[in-house]
C-alpha cells in the first residue's frame, strides 16, 4: 500500500472533489466507510448529496472555525491522504478500508487512539483500490494536531497493514536517497535542451571530483576549477571550512541570481562533513619511482581490493561492509573517465544506479576501505596500458562485488538498495562482455601444446573440483590454459596461482568461473617470482599437508585438506 498526504486551505473543494462523479470517471460509487464518530453525513448515499455535502463540510470545520475566531487556524488546516493497494492485492471491503483508515489517522497524530479531542476526519471510498481519507488539523481542544513526519508514520502503519493482511509488499525507502528533481527542474532542462537537470548534472560532477580528490581542499579546489561549474566555499568566523555550495552556470532564477545547491541538499553522502570524513580516512598513496620494475600496476591493486569486498560483506562488522560499499561505488563513479568511449554509457548508468547502493541508516567506518580508494586514484594519475586487460579484470571483480552487495542489502531489509545494486549488475554485466572480449580472445590465441593443456587440466580438476566440468567444457577453458602457461613462462608454479586464485574467493557467484580465475592468474601473474629459498618452504609446506593425501597424478601434488569452516564462510 502506499500513502500520500497532502494539505490543503478548503475543505469544501476536497469533499466536492470527493464525491464528484461527473468529472472524476474513476468516482463510480464514492461513499463513507468511516469517520471520526461514525455519524458523519454521507453525501454519497443521499438523494440531496449537495445538501449533505454542505453538511458535512460544516461538522469538519467546527474546530476550525472555532479557532478561527480566536486567531488559532493554521492556513493550510486540510489534512488529504490517499493510500491505494497494489493491482494485484485482493479486493477489500468497506470494513477493512474502515479499520486500515482508522489506523492511520491514529498512527499520524490526526486522531489518536483513546483521544475524545482528536481531530475530525472521513474516509471515503470512490474506487475499489483506494480511500481518501479528509480531516480538519484542529482538534476539539482548539490545538492543532501534531502530525509531524505524517507520511513516515503512515508508511510504517501501512506496512504493518500489509503483512496482517497479506497483501503485497511494497518497496520503502530509508530516508537517505538524494532528493529528486522536481517537476519545474525537469521542465526546465527539458525547455533549455539540457539531458540532464542542474541537480543531476552537479551531483553527478561533486561525486566524481570525490573519487579523484586526495583531500578536502582538494575537493573544493577541483570543484571550483571545473568548467561551467560556479563554487562557492562558506566558512566559520574561525576559518575553517564549513561547507561550500555550488551551481550550474547559466541556471538562474527569475532574478537573474545563480540556483545554488549545498552538498547536502544534492545528496547525504555530499555535505561537506562527510566528504571530509571519507577523504581524511584514506592515506595518501606512496608514489612508485619512475624507473621501478617493480612498481604496482593500480588496475591489479584496484581488481584484488575488489575481490576482497565479498569477504568483508560477509563480516559481522556493518560499519566496515558499509564504507566498503561507498568505496566501490566511487571507484564506480571514476571508471568513465578512463574507460573506453564505447562502453562509458554503460558505466555511468552502472555509476548511476549505484549510489542508492552505498546510502543506508548504517555509518560508514570509511578507514577500512582505503585500499580500494587509493588503488581507484592511482588509476586516475598513471598511465595505463590500452590492451583494456586492466579495465576486464577490474570489471570481472565488480560484478562479484555487486552481486554480494544485493546479498547483504537483502539481508537487512534495504528494498530500494537492492533494486538500485540489480540494476547496476544489469550494465556492469554490458560492460564487462564488451570490454572482455578483445582481450580474452587475444589470450586464448596462444594456445598452449596438448601435453600442457592436459596438465592444467589435471590442476583444474585438484583445485576446482565443483566447477571443473563447467570449466573445462566452457568456451573460456582456452583463456585460463592460456594465463597458466603465460605464468609458468614467467616464473610461477602455475598450480600453485590456481590454488591461490580458487582460495581468493568462492566461485560460486560466477557466470564463467573460467573468466574469472583466467583474471585472477593474470593479476598474480603480475606479482615478483619467489625466491628459491621461498619455492623451497612453499615445498615442503606442501609435502608436509599433502602427506596422507593420495597424489591425484604422478606429475601433481595433490591439494592440502580443505578446513570446513573457512570453506563454508567462502561460500556464504
Amino acid at each position: 500500500m502506499i500513502a500520500k498526504i497532502s494539505s490543503g486551505k478548503s475543505t469544501t473543494g476536497l469533499i466536492r472533489y470527493l464525491f464528484d462523479t461527473k468529472k472524476a470517471k474513476d468516482h463510480a460509487d464514492p461513499h463513507l466507510v468511516a469517520s471520526w464518530d461514525g455519524f458523519a453525513p454521507d453525501p454519497g448515499r443521499a438523494e440531496d448529496s449537495d445538501a449533505l455535502r454542505k453538511l458535512l463540510v460544516a461538522d469538519l470545520d467546527l474546530h476550525v472555525n472555532q479557532a478561527r475566531r480566536l486567531g488559532r487556524a493554521p492556513e493550510q488546516h486540510v489534512w488529504h491522504c490517499s493510500i491505494r493497494a497494489a493491482e494485484t492485492d485482493r479486493i477489500l471491503s468497506d470494513d477493512d478500508w474502515a479499520d486500515i483508515a482508522r489506523r492511520v489517522v491514529a498512527a499520524t497524530g490526526i486522531a489518536p487512539d483513546d483521544d475524545p479531542d482528536g481531530c475530525r476526519w472521513v474516509a471515503v471510498r470512490h474506487a475499489p483500490d483506494h480511500i481518501h481519507i479528509a480531516a480538519t488539523k484542529v482538534r476539539a481542544d482548539l490545538r492543532t494536531a501534531r502530525h509531524w513526519n505524517d507520511y513516515l508514520t503512515a508508511d510504517r502503519e501501512l506496512a504493518a497493514i500489509e503483512k496482517e493482511y497479506g497483501l503485497r509488499h511494497v518497496v520503502r525507502g530509508d530516508r537517505t536517497a538524494a532528493k529528486r528533481p522536481t517537476r519545474a527542474e525537469t521542465e526546465k532542462a527539458t525547455r533549455t535542451g539540457r539531458q540532464r537537470t542542474a541537480r543531476e548534472h552537479l551531483r553527478s560532477t561533486a561525486r566524481t571530483m570525490v573519487a579523484i580528490a586526495i583531500t578536502p581542499e582538494e575537493f573544493l579546489h577541483l570543484l571550483s576549477h571545473t568548467e561551467g561549474v560556479l563554487t562557492e566555499v562558506q566558512y566559520f568566523p574561525s576559518g575553517g571550512i564549513r561547507g561550500y555550495k555550488i551551481a550550474l552556470e547559466g541556471d538562474t532564477n527569475a532574478a537573474g541570481q545563480p540556483i545554488w545547491f549545498s552538498g547536502s541538499t544534492l545528496a547525504p553522502d555530499l555535505s561537506f562533513p562527510q566528504v571530509r570524513e571519507r577523504l581524511t580516512a584514506t592515506a595518501p598513496q606512496a608514489t612508485p619511482q619512475t624507473g621501478d620494475r617493480h612498481r604496482p600496476n593500480p588496475w591489479h591493486q584496484a581488481s584484488a581490493a575488489a575481490e576482497r569486498i565479498p569477504h568483508h560483506l560477509d563480516q559481522a562488522d556493518d560499519p566496515a561492509a558499509q564504507a566498503h560499499l561507498a568505496a566501490f561505488g566511487e571507484a564506480l563513479d571514476a571508471l568513465p573517465l578512463i574507460a573506453p568511449a564505447a562502453i562509458r554509457p554503460q558505466l555511468r548508468q552502472a555509476a548511476d544506479a549505484f549510489k542508492r547502493a552505498t546510502r543506508s541508516r548504517i555509518h560508514a567506518d570509511h578507514h577500512h576501505a582505503s585500499a580500494l580508494r587509493g588503488a581507484v586514484r592511482a588509476m586516475l594519475r598513471q598511465p595505463t596500458t590500452g590492451d583494456g586487460t586492466g579495465l576486464a579484470m577490474f570489471l570481472d571483480a565488480a560484478v562479484l562485488v555487486v552481486m554480494a552487495a544485493i546479498r547483504w542489502h537483502d539481508l537487512r531489509h534495504h528494498d530500494q538498495q537492492v533494486i538500485a545494486a540489480r540494476q547496476t549488475l544489469n550494465h556492469l554485466q554490458a560492460a564487462y562482455q564488451h570490454a572482455a572480449a578483445a582481450p580474452l580472445a587475444l589470450l586464448a590465441q596462444h594456445r598452449p601444446p596438448a601435453h600442457t593443456i592436459t596438465r592444467h587440466a589435471q590442476h583444474i580438476r585438484a583445485y576446482a573440483p565443483e566447477h571443473a566440468e563447467e570449466i573445462l567444457t566452457g568456451p573460456h577453458w582456452a583463456s585460463l590454459a592460456a594465463a597458466l602457461t603465460n605464468a609458468e613462462a614467467a616464473g610461477h608454479t602455475p598450480e600453485r596461482l590456481l590454488q591461490q586464485a580458487v582460495d581468493e574467493r568462492a566461485l560460486d557467484d560466477a557466470r564463467s568461473p573460467a573468466q574469472v580465475l583466467a583474471w585472477r592468474i593474470h593479476r598474480l601473474t603480475q606479482r615478483p617470482v619467489p625466491s628459491a629459498r621461498a619455492r623451497a618452504a612453499q615445498a615442503r609446506t606442501t609435502t608436509g599437508a599433502t602427506r596422507t593425501t593420495e597424489p591425484v597424478h604422478s606429475e601433481l601434488p595433490a591439494p592440502p585438506r580443505a578446513d570446513p569452516t573457512k570453506a563454508a564462510n567462502q561460500r556464504r
